[in-house]
């Protein structure tokens, strides 16, 4: 193994996010909070990981989720304290566990002081300045100012008196900053300077191929209000992922490596693949970047393929590490949307049917058992939403009531939106809330089958979705994990038929440890074991550690070292 920098710690890392109202409740209000994920640092230790991801934990309307921030340098009350925060930061790297939070540039809540002060201004005032405010259109300004999309549904220009309006891409409670603005700049190299200086080794960047937009006069159209995806290939959409947007990143990359070691940052750009996303993961802007890619294939090998490729090539041409990620607190669950029918889509099909999807619940579970085997046995960093280590499914039985998330209705009540996947963790398998909350109250119910998928149920138990996710990070930093080599190769394997040419529903590849993984997503057939191969661990539940094996089931991964 070589050795690494100290600042390429995450170059290999595996990252396990935490969405806080949901990981555990320490005070019984039914809301989980920063002294439970101190509770629980030890089962991160030893589940493994090498970093926690925080999503956010600041003062918020909760109008979506909490990423409409009221205060960027301060720990929401039903959360806990700064002091709960700071004794994380502490008992996670007494663990050697890093810290990275969300931070959210784009917009802030409509409760931040600043809008607040900009609304009381006036839309021609410095404290609006620091927004974005048009008059509208048409004679007595009753048409947006254009014909911007929010993300959640109608115009993104939301009226505010005589004829103006402020700009918001996603909630009406979250209007956008403009980063045209001076004070804003430095405002935000502040909450980043703040965040370093309390031992944070991170950030998460919401919406990273957002902030800046065209605002030259006249504000220009889109060809197609369409929503996320950018709609030119050269930085010339007015609104997503413009040239001048480095320009930000890259003062945020001279803070960040003014600290021992420099602080890592990764950019999330849900958007329609584009190579131009990997430009925010240069080394002197964010220099990692998500690629959703492989979360958003189907269980196939030739889109497994495409998506590895794409995201390991990119990467490397950016001079950056890979970043792997299969769920996370925006999309159904992996074990769920694994089960559908190969170009079937859970949004799409609940939309359009208004029924449940027609999800094959045992073919999921191996599924997602061998997709985690994929992920982690790829060079880079590597995401794990909370949960997705326990096998959880999606719920799709809230109520109306019962559901939560605005995208209810701003759909006009055809899709529950993001609830299922934010359900509170089964912790035991007894209890009103399965050890969640000590009380039983809990933000969002959990269904009676959580507690076959609880903690306390799968921790020892041969064959668990846990104790694979175990092993696997166990055997991560030995055969993958091998400093900052990123390098693999595919592999070629005779086909389970005629033994003649490559298996279609084969996927293989080879890493520089000397470790292969192969991955079978055919429904039906076995593929046979190479010669001389031994597996160190298989997908399949039914494999015994140390077991010989000749032949990998249908679904199912392994990664095997030679005998």
């Amino acid at each position: 193994m070589v050795d690494k920098h100290p600042d390429d710690w995450w170059k290999d890392a595996v990252v396990y996010q935490i969405y806080p109202r949901s990981f555990r409740d320490s005070d019984s209000n039914g809301e989980g909070d920063i002294q439970g994920v101190v509770d629980k640092l030890d089962y991160l230790a030893q589940l493994g990981v090498d970093a926690v991801w925080l999503s956010p934990f600041y003062p918020s309307p909760l109008a979506d989720g909490g990423y409409d921030v009221a205060d960027y340098c301060a720990v929401d009350p039903r959360f806990g304290t700064m002091s709960q925060f700071d004794e994380l930061v502490a008992g996670a790297h007494q663990r050697d566990i890093k810290v990275i939070i969300d931070i959210v540039p784009n917009h802030t809540s409509n409760q931040h002081p600043w809008f607040r002060a900009a609304l009381a201004a006036g839309p021609e005032s410095l404290e609006s300045a620091r927004y974005v405010f048009r008059r509208g259109r048409g004679k007595h300004g009753e048409l947006p100012p254009t014909n911007w999309l929010s993300n959640f549904g109608g115009s993104a220009w939301e009226p505010c008196g005589d004829g103006w309006y402020y700009l918001h891409l996603f909630a009406r409670e979250q209007p956008d900053l403009n980063w045209d603005n001076f004070e804003v700049r430095e405002e935000f190299h502040r909450i980043l300077e703040f965040w370093c200086d309390k031992g944070v080794d991170g950030f998460r960047v919401d919406v990273s191929h957002g902030l800046s937009k065209d605002l030259d006069e006249p504000l220009r159209d889109r060809p197609e209000p369409t929503l996320m995806a950018p709609q030119s290939a050269d930085g010339s959409d007015p609104i997503w992922d413009r040239d001048e947007v480095h320009v930000i990143y890259r003062g945020w990359r001279e803070i960040f490596d003014r600290y021992a070691p420099a602080k890592y940052a990764v950019g999330e750009s849900w958007t329609p693949f584009t190579p131009r996303i990997f430009q925010y993961a240069r080394l002197d802007e964010l220099g990692a970047v998500f690629d959703f890619s492989l979360q958003k294939a189907s269980w196939n090998a030739d889109e497994y393929r495409t998506a590895i490729e794409r995201t390991h090539h990119y990467a490397i041409e950016a001079g950056t590490s890979p970043t792997w990620v299969l769920g996370n607190h925006d999309v159904p669950r992996i074990a769920s949307r694994l089960g559908l029918p190969v170009g079937a889509n859970i949004e799409s099909w609940v939309t359009s049917n208004g029924t449940n999807p027609p999800i094959d619940p045992a073919s999921a579970d191996r599924r997602a058992r061998a997709a985690a085997l994929v992920m982690l046995g790829l060079p880079g960093t590597a995401f794990i939403y909370q949960g997705d280590e326990l096998g959880l499914p999606e719920d799709f039985d809230l109520t109306e009531g019962q559901v939560q998330d605005p995208n209810w209705e701003r759909s006009g009540h055809r899709f529950k939106g993001r609830d299922g996947c934010r359900i509170p963790l089964p912790w035991t398998v007894d209890g009103p809330t399965f050890g969640f909350s000590d009380t039983g109250s809990s933000w969002l119910p959990q269904p009676d089958w959580f507690a076959s998928y609880a903690v306390e149920r799968q921790c020892g138990t041969v064959g668990s979705m846990l104790e694979l996710y175990r092993a696997a990070l166990a055997l991560r930093r030995r055969w993958v994990a091998a400093g900052v080599d990123l390098r693999f190769d595919w592999w070629s394997v005779e086909s389970a038929v005629d033994g003649a040419n490559p298996a279609d529903d084969v996927l293989s590849w080879s890493l520089p440890s000397g470790m292969h993984v192969l991955v079978n997503f055919s429904t039906v057939r076995c593929q046979p074991l190479p010669d001389g191969m031994a597996v160190l661990l298989s997908s399949d539940p039914q494999w015994l550690p140390g077991e010989s094996v000749e032949s990998v089931p249908p679904q199912t991964a392994v990664w095997l070292v030679a005998e």
